[in-house]
């Protein structure tokens, strides 16, 4: 037994490497009973600027004074869920990082509530969970880890053409099938086992986010990992090569340009 929990302490980074962002910006919704429009307008340009600056910290709280305005307004609870999921990225305190991934959460959740059918309330619950398993025990992350793959389904069957839910189930199947029959063994015998996963699926899931949006670097980043776990690696290396070559037009793209690095590097 102590052998088997040693090996599954090291599944942290295959069960969960999931999308870093929430996916597109959407339109804001509107609240029937909202007042002051002028004033909450003002506060989510100020927001948005901030954001396209890629200042999750100084936008935040333009949404949340925006939010104070229109408490039912799915739209700012999403954009005030991606602020929080997306200044983790440079805390490097896992504490502090679990704590805004769980208000990233709680705002996602309570969008989705407000509006069940939304693919990026959804997606963003699934994504939520991703990150929380970083920074969970092997029961959570496997808990964590079938509930991305529920939201990400959810997401995509509410859009079928949502390229970060294909991302994201592109990357928990490639992932989780590249675990191998031992290690999956491992898990169903200790914590009940995950869903059947596959590396073609992954292909085909992340083919399709790329298709989608070509312009968007960490799909083909995810398809360039997709690749690599399927046994191709000549394609992998073309997609990394790609990455490498687009401009940072997101918060998460430098990242991505060092992760292709590092991937071209190994092969």
């Amino acid at each position: 037994m102590l052998n088997s929990r040693k090996a599954l302490a090291t599944l942290a980074w295959s069960l969960l490497s999931l999308a870093p962002a929430f996916g597109a910006d959407t339109a804001l919704g509107t609240d029937p009973q909202a007042s002051g429009g002028s004033q909450f307008e003002a506060l989510v340009r100020e927001g948005d600027a901030a954001e396209a600056q890629f200042n999750p910290d100084r936008a935040l709280p333009f949404y949340l004074k925006a939010h104070s305005e229109r408490p039912s307004d799915p739209q700012i609870l999403l954009k005030i869920a991606k602020q929080y999921s997306d200044s983790t990225l440079a805390i490097s305190d896992p504490n502090e990082n679990r704590r805004r991934i769980e208000k990233a959460l709680e705002y996602s959740q309570r969008a989705a509530e407000l509006d069940p059918h939304s693919p990026v309330a959804l997606l963003s619950k699934a994504v939520c969970y991703g990150k929380l398993g970083l920074y969970s025990d092997t029961r959570e992350k496997i808990e964590y880890s079938r509930l991305v793959k529920v939201y990400a389904e959810q997401a995509l069957a509410a859009d079928p053409k949502y390229a970060y839910a294909h991302d994201v189930l592109g990357q928990w199947e490639y992932n989780v099938a590249s675990l191998g029959l031992t290690k999956r063994f491992l898990i169903a015998l200790i914590y009940g086992g995950i869903p059947q996963a596959s590396t073609a699926e992954g292909v085909r899931h992340l083919e399709m986010a790329v298709q989608l949006e070509p312009n968007t670097a960490s799909h083909r980043l995810g398809l360039g990992f997709a690749y690599l776990a399927n046994g191709e690696p000549m394609k992998a290396r073309r997609l990394f090569e790609q990455v490498m070559a687009m401009p940072c037009r997101e918060l998460y793209d430098t990242d991505c340009h060092s992760q292709a690095e590092r991937a071209l590097a190994s092969l």
